[in-house]
């Protein structure tokens, strides 16, 4: 009896074991695991490819909103992203007089939804090769879809490209992007 039950034991830990490895293979973002239990800035915050975006969050006063029930998708820029801009651009964001700017700016990042990627390019799909995303911030984003992969178009033009999809998050989901979208100032 005692041999049964510890060989149950083992196999129920065997079987959780897998499933966490199972995840946490799927689920890495800037060198770090992403778990689905966690919102999103408490995984973001673990990324080192993230640094930015998380110290623009908090200077822009979104970390309790985006600590919340959600669901929110985020397409969620790199470092490299930020770096890629004229430079002085993220130290100025960052001043306490431009977080108006600032939120708008990250808020155009931000969608009130749970937007996994084989619903956004159906979404594509069903309008014909374009589907227009409304972010909480007011911008409206132009989803494509190119051999297997989503990109979105800001207001300005800019082209950003989806490097990593669908890390599912407590309140949501993050899409890890390429590029920093703009809103038209």
């Amino acid at each position: 009896m005692i041999k049964s039950a510890l060989r149950t034991a083992a196999i129920a830990a065997a079987v959780s074991a897998i499933a966490f490895a199972a995840q946490a293979k799927n689920s890495m973002v800037g060198g770090a695991a992403m778990y689905p239990t966690k919102n999103i800035v408490e995984n973001a915050a673990h990324s080192k490819d993230h640094t930015t975006l998380v110290a623009a969050v908090k200077a822009a006063g979104l970390v309790s909103t985006l600590e919340g029930k959600g669901p929110f998708t985020v397409f969620a820029p790199t470092n490299e992203a930020f770096a890629a801009l004229p430079a002085g651009t993220v130290d100025t964001l960052l001043k306490p007089e431009n977080k108006a700017k600032l939120t708008k700016i990250l808020t155009c990042h931000v969608v009130a939804a749970d937007a996994m990627s084989k619903t956004v390019a159906k979404m594509i799909k069903d309008d014909g090769g374009e589907h227009d995303i409304k972010t909480v911030g007011g911008c409206v984003l132009k989803a494509k879809e190119s051999m297997g992969k989503i990109t979105l178009t800001d207001e300005n033009g800019s082209v950003a490209h989806v490097t990593i999809a669908d890390v599912k998050q407590s309140n949501g989901v993050i899409h890890v992007i390429d590029k920093v979208l703009l809103p038209k100032m």
